[in-house]
Parts: structure tokens; C-alpha cells; sequence
């Protein structure tokens, strides 16, 4: 044991010294920091040493190189040599040993080595070590999410809050409870997420502790609460839940870091650092104002949340930044559509793709999102052109790429609205309404797809000029109204007015389409605004009324909707309407030019 006491030789001290010197660096010497390092090796150093020095360099290598074959070499040597020795020097190898099989599993999930990634072994020799048998179960849970496999996950999660509540840590109990729900939640398991979250709420609100971490806490419990609303579509009734999110992070951005670790090892965790939590705030904002119709506010607070993120990802290269980054730019490019600026939408959608070449996980997990938005960009001009296969392959790429049941959902849904616009595939209308029916066992409880399939049903049967079927689109009012659907209130608007200038009812009309248009304009929803206005415009014609600044108005939308068309078409990304397989292109060929690199265009 005489080895274990002895002090660092001079030597090791200044190397070591020299190496973090190199390392925090501004910008970082990597390549110095790693040659102190291996300086350190050479002298053979005693076995605590070289695991620990293994580490540091497996760590800084794996960080900020690509070196990847060798950060895992030293790695693997760290854990093999602790593992070995530690029981000569419990107190010096406990860090290193489970430090290096937890960047180790990092690394192997990085490689998509899932399997070879978890940490089985380390979490059965941590048990009598709170923090890391903590940390090494919220790791090995992570794993199974990844996999998919969110049964094991979540037992997982219900291990390790128990193990939390035994060693007398309720802030990292409320971290696994919340961890578990959030996964719960993605299993639509309503069932057990609402006593679990009811159970947090409690916990949360009692524990008293560090300020921040008690704020960070309610952020993440708030969060689940307004998700939970969001994929239940009631974008009404989450109101309260997100005001308090939003108030909940301005005392957060008040408070300082306070220094003192907490003297329980168990609850050596944060949630997410503040400037994280900021921009899911405005993630989870932007959501509601997308799903609400308050295209301008989701706008400004994505534009916010991005500029946050370029800051961040300038000093930290954690995934969740560009998971942050992927998910609103799925929903700017959705108001770009929405507002009527394709060629923004266009140049985004870039955006996604190269962030997807970046991840492959990343990609995973937004492929079917990537397809749908492309034929949110294409779909009426698909229609228009005679290019409906194109439609359906990328609908049918995106099918297949979900196993979500809301995106699957909402993918069938605008599906069905192509067959419709089209006018000729009523069989396969049929068929996918069938596979939708709200009346008929619905496969989720989003109170707005429900909304938006009754739509469809109406929509269905006004081109097929069954008028007096009008019930659908009531049932749509009624539900968008009861949760500010804006969108679909404006489209259902409209398209009753249609209906009853169809059936001679030019009173009724004009009750529906008054609000149409003015609903369309304050979201603004520019193709509802060109419908609305030019049956507003035939309304008034046939009741004798002068409409010349409305007819202006509607002119005025035409050739904007059609400028932007023609500039979306130009742009040498347009071609990525006949991507359907595999990662998206790097880079595009003009219709006039030379190839153009996808990062000249951003």
C-alpha cells in the first residue's frame, strides 16, 4: 500500500500541468497537451498513473480529434488497467476505472456500437459508489432509449430512483421519476405518466435545496406537462402550464451558480445547464405557436432560440444542440410554407440536410420528418405539374421511415389531402380514411389530428359534391375552436363558405368567410388568405357588391405565391424532390450552373 501514499513525482506534476495548460488553451493546443501526455508514459509510471493518464488522453482525444481509432485504444487501456489494480488502490482507481467505462460507452454509442456501449459490468461493481452507479444507470438507460427498447429504460430509471431514495437523495429520485416519465410519455402510456408526474409535482415542490437545481427541476416537470398538451393538441389548455415555464426560466436566468456541491454523492447531477434549458424553452414556445397559428410569434422566438444555439455550439459540441437546432428548423421551414416563402423554406430544409450528414443518428431521427416537409414544399406543385409520383415517394419514404404514431398519422392525413386535390384516387382516399377514422378506433388521442381528419372527411366530401355532408367540418370547427386551432378553423371557415356558395346560401357563406379571411391574415396563412379573398371576391360579385381594393389584395397574393414558387424551382435544391433513399445529398445541380456546394448556400 506504501504506493498508494506516495506523492506524484515532480515530473508527473509539471507534465500534467503543461498538458491542462495546453488544453484550456484559447484556441485549445491539442496536439502539445497530447505530447505531455505521452511524455508521462515514457518515464512508466506506477499503475495508477498510467490508467489515470490513459484517460486523460483517450478523453482529450475522443473530445477533439477524430482520431478515433486511438482515443478508444487508450480508452480500453485505462479501464483494462483499473480493473486490474484497483483492488490495490480502491480510492485512486475508483474514479478512473468508472470515468473510463463511461466515456468508453460514450464512444461505442458514437460508433453505433450500442451493444459493445453498455456498461454493464461497471454498474454491478458500483453499487456501494452512489454517484457513479447513479450516473452509470442514467447512461445504460439512455442506451435502451436509443435502442428503442424504452421497457428496459424505464425499469432502469425505476432502479435507480429507488436507489436514489435509499441513499436519501430526492433532487436525483425527482431526476429519475422525471427521465422515466418523459419516456412514458413517447410510449403514450397515459395511464402510468399521470400518477408518476403527479408524484413529481410533489417531490418537487417539497424538496428543499439548491435554488437552481430546484428551478431546474420544475423546468423539466413543466416541460413534460406541456408536451404532454402539445401531442394531445390542446394548445388551449396547456396556456397556464407554459406561462409558468416561461416564468420559471426568467428566475432561473436570475439566480448565480452557486458553488457548493451538495454533500450527498447521490446528487452530484444537473438536468441541463441554464442556456440549455433557455433555448428548450423557446423550442417548446415555438411548438405552441406553431400548433396555435401564431406563425409571427413562433417565428421571432425560433430566430431567438437559433442564435442562442450558434453561441452554444461555438463552445460546447453536445448532440442535444443540434437535436435542438433540427427540430426548429422543422418548424420554421413549417411557417415558411405556411406564410408563403417556399424559397426560405427551400434554402432551410439545406439547412437539415446538413446537419443530417453531420449525425446519422440525427438523421434517424428526422428522415420521415425530412420527407414530409419536401412534400409540404411540393405537394401542389406536384399536383400542378403532373408530377404526383414524386408525391408519392416521398410519402411513401416517409411511411416507412416512422414508427411514430402521430408523425405516422399526420403523414396519412396529408396523404390523403394530395389524393383529394388531385381528384381521381378516391380509392385510395378510402382506403386511408378507413385507416383514420375517428369514429373507428382512432390509434391516438391527439385532440388535433382527430380535428384535422375530420377535416379531410369534409374536404372529401366537397369535391365529391356531396354538399349537404357537412357534418365533418363541424365537428372540425367545433373541436379547433375549443383549443384555438387557428389554421384549421380558417380552413374549415372557408370551406363551409364554399359549400354553402355552392348550395345558393350566399348569407351563410359570408358568416364563414368574413372570419376566414380575417383569420388567415392575422396568422398570416397565405394560401388560406388567396382562397378566402377570391371566394370573398365571387360572393360579393354575385350579391352585387364592388370589391376592386379586394380584388387588388387577392392579385396581390397570387403573384406573390407565384414569384416565390418560381424562386423555390430555380434554387439548385429543388432537386431535392426526387431524393427518396438513403442520406440526403451533399450538394445539388442547378437546372443553369454548375453543381453548387450545399455550404456556399448557407
Amino acid at each position: 500500500m506504501a504506493a498508494s501514499t506516495k506523492a506524484p513525482e515532480p515530473w508527473y506534476l509539471a507534465l500534467l500541468g503543461f498538458a491542462e495548460h495546453f488544453r484550456t488553451s484559447s484556441p485549445p493546443k491539442i496536439r502539445l497537451c497530447v505530447q505531455c501526455l505521452q511524455a508521462v508514459l515514457k518515464f512508466k509510471p506506477p499503475p495508477r498513473v498510467e490508467a489515470g493518464t490513459h484517460l486523460q488522453m483517450g478523453s482529450v482525444l475522443y473530445r477533439h480529434t477524430k482520431n478515433s481509432e486511438l482515443a478508444q485504444t487508450h480508452l480500453e487501456k485505462a479501464w483494462f488497467i483499473s480493473q486490474q489494480v484497483s483492488f490495490l488502490y480502491i480510492s485512486q482507481f475508483e474514479d478512473v476505472k468508472f470515468e473510463a467505462s463511461s466515456i468508453l460507452s460514450e464512444f461505442y454509442c458514437q460508433q453505433n456500437l450500442v451493444d459493445s456501449a453498455k456498461p454493464v459490468k461497471a454498474i454491478q461493481i458500483s453499487q456501494q459508489i452512489p454517484y457513479w452507479h447513479c450516473r452509470l444507470l442514467f447512461q445504460l438507460a439512455q442506451l435502451h432509449a436509443l435502442e428503442k427498447d424504452l421497457v428496459s429504460a424505464c425499469d432502469l430509471l425505476g432502479v435507480g430512483a429507488e436507489y436514489a431514495r435509499v441513499m436519501g437523495s430526492e433532487y436525483t429520485r425527482a431526476l429519475f421519476l422525471l427521465s422515466k416519465g418523459m419516456l412514458l410519455l413517447m410510449e403514450q402510456k397515459l395511464s402510468e405518466v399521470h400518477p408518476l408526474l403527479t408524484l413529481c409535482g410533489n417531490i418537487v415542490e417539497n424538496w428543499q435545496g439548491n435554488p437552481i437545481q430546484k428551478e431546474s427541476l420544475r423546468v423539466f416537470f413543466l416541460v413534460l406537462q406541456v408536451t404532454h398538451y402539445l401531442d394531445a393538441g390542446q394548445v388551449k389548455s396547456v396556456k397556464p402550464c407554459l406561462k409558468q415555464l416561461q416564468q420559471c426560466i426568467q428566475t432561473i436566468s436570475t439566480l448565480h451558480d452557486d458553488e457548493i456541491l451538495p454533500t450527498n454523492p447521490a446528487a452530484l447531477f444537473h438536468w441541463l445547464p441554464k442556456e440549455q434549458m433557455c433555448v428548450l424553452v423557446y423550442l417548446v414556445t415555438v411548438m405552441h405557436s406553431m400548433q396555435a397559428g401564431y406563425l409571427e410569434k413562433a417565428q421571432k422566438y425560433t430566430d431567438k432560440a437559433l442564435m442562442q444555439l450558434e453561441k452554444l455550439k461555438m463552445l460546447d459540441s453536445n448532440p442535444i444542440l443540434s437535436t435542438f437546432q433540427g427540430i426548429l428548423l422543422e418548424h420554421i421551414i413549417m411557417c415558411r410554407l405556411v406564410t408563403g416563402h417556399k424559397a426560405a423554406a427551400l434554402q432551410e430544409i439545406s439547412q437539415v440536410c446538413q446537419l443530417c450528414q453531420q449525425s446519422p443518428r440525427l438523421f434517424t431521427n428526422h428522415a420521415a420528418q425530412l420527407h414530409t416537409l419536401l412534400i409540404g414544399l411540393h405537394g401542389l406543385s406536384c399536383i400542378s405539374v403532373n408530377c404526383m409520383d414524386n408525391a408519392e415517394a416521398q410519402f411513401t419514404a416517409a411511411l416507412q421511415l416512422t414508427t411514430h404514431q402521430e408523425l405516422w398519422m399526420f403523414i396519412v392525413t396529408n396523404l390523403a389531402s394530395v389524393y383529394i386535390w388531385e381528384g381521381n384516387r378516391h380509392q385510395e382516399v378510402y382506403s386511408l380514411l378507413e385507416r383514420i377514422n375517428p369514429d373507428h378506433n382512432f390509434p391516438i388521442s391527439s385532440h388535433c389530428l382527430r380535428a384535422a381528419v375530420f377535416y379531410i372527411s369534409g374536404l372529401l366530401s366537397f369535391f365529391q359534391g356531396r354538399y349537404n355532408e357537412a357534418k365533418f367540418l363541424r365537428e372540425t370547427l367545433k373541436m379547433s375552436n375549443a383549443e384555438d386551432l387557428n389554421r384549421l378553423t380558417a380552413c374549415s371557415l372557408v370551406l363551409l363558405g364554399h359549400i354553402f356558395v355552392v348550395l345558393g346560401n350566399h348569407k351563410e357563406s359570408n358568416n364563414m368567410v368574413v372570419p376566414a379571411v380575417q383569420l388567415a391574415s392575422k396568422i398570416p396563412d397565405m394560401s388560406v388568405q388567396l382562397w378566402s379573398s377570391a371566394l370573398h371576391k365571387d360572393l360579393n360579385r354575385a350579391c352585387g357588391n364592388t370589391m376592386d381594393a379586394h380584388e387588388a389584395a387577392q392579385m396581390h397574393f397570387s403573384q406573390q405565391l407565384l414569384q416565390d414558387h418560381i424562386a423555390a424551382c430555380s434554387l439548385p435544391e429543388h432537386n431535392l424532390i426526387s431524393w427518396t433513399d438513403g442520406l440526403p445529398p451533399v450538394q445539388f445541380q442547378p437546372q443553369n450552373g454548375p453543381v453548387t456546394s450545399l455550404a456556399s448556400l448557407l
